[in-house]
């Protein structure tokens, strides 16, 4: 769907927006504004990483923006983020997307109306300031989860799903920094010197925030991780510990009872009265010997 958001008879340049275009609206826009065929293969990628391409006759821009909902194991970049290709001229700004986007009329309304777009660079500003705000409410969310996976991290009963759901959330900060990383090149195309204003450093500052923030999220998800692992190992080194300290008790045991479990003839003790008693009160004074020796090592 071709629709013109901005036309040239009432505002300085023309914007048009293009929503999933079948293959003839791709083909009457290319031939119209003369769109090259290379531009229109990188757009047709689904998972196409951001760029910034000065092609001539117009330069050409891929950003992601983070989608509005994502799945419980979407770890991908095709699955958390939702491709903007932007083709500028001095005249006209053409973007093109594949899934239903709200940003054209929030930006008409609040930017262009307001007469705070004078020219096509500063409306190409004004859309990717609006893609990178974009991540906010999907940091805050992860920022809530990597607090609800360090609360469970230290119960003892932990779910079973713990190390899954870490996998995903892990995955997910991960391609979203990556993303937010290989975005600087545009804001940095926008806000160069000769171009740079009050609107294009509010465009870098944001940038500069979200990227610090995912920045920060990364790194605690791989304490988070660690954390885990150190935890498990840990419990697996107290499960063992017990099992040694049972082990303790009973090879003496054992060992006593390997040794009157002798099938020889002549074994002074089998014909004593009180043998059997006194064996028992042996494997006793024994146990109760190494309880005590445990307990003021600080074993027990």
């Amino acid at each position: 769907m071709i629709q013109t958001i901005a036309d040239s008879s009432h505002y300085p340049f023309e914007w048009i927006d293009v929503t999933n275009p079948d293959d003839d609206e791709l083909k009457q826009i290319r031939q119209k504004y003369a769109l090259h065929e290379s531009s229109i293969k990188d757009w047709l990628q689904p998972d196409h990483l951001p760029k910034y391409e000065d092609v001539g006759k117009y330069v050409f821009i891929i950003f992601r923006m983070h989608c509005e909902t994502v799945g419980a194991e979407a770890d991908t970049v095709a699955e958390l983020t939702d491709k903007l290709a932007i083709f500028i001229t001095k005249d006209v700004v053409i973007t093109m997307h594949k899934r239903q986007w709200d940003g054209p009329e929030a930006i008409l309304k609040n930017q262009v109306d307001q007469h705070d777009c004078e020219d096509t660079l500063h409306l190409v500003n004004e859309i990717i300031k609006s893609c990178i705000a974009t991540y906010e409410a999907p940091s805050q969310k992860l920022t809530k989860d990597i607090e609800y996976y360090e609360e469970n991290m230290f119960l003892k009963n932990r779910k079973a799903s713990l190390l899954k759901g870490l996998y995903y959330l892990r995955r997910r900060v991960e391609v979203t920094r990556r993303i937010l990383m290989l975005s600087h090149d545009i804001v940095d195309k926008m806000d160069k010197p000769g171009h740079s204003n009050t609107y294009t450093r509010d465009t870098r500052d944001l940038y500069v925030k979200l990227h610090n923030i995912y920045d920060t999220l990364f790194e605690n998800m791989n304490h988070l991780v660690m954390v885990y692992f150190s935890i498990s190992s840990q419990r697996t080194n107290e499960i063992v510990r017990v099992l040694t300290v049972f082990s303790v008790f009973f090879m003496p045991l054992t060992f006593i009872v390997g040794i009157y479990g002798m099938n020889f003839d002549f074994m002074p003790e089998l014909r004593l009265k009180w043998g059997y008693p006194g064996v028992m009160i042996l494997m006793g004074a024994i146990t109760f010997g190494i309880y005590v020796w445990f307990k003021r090592r600080g074993w027990l």
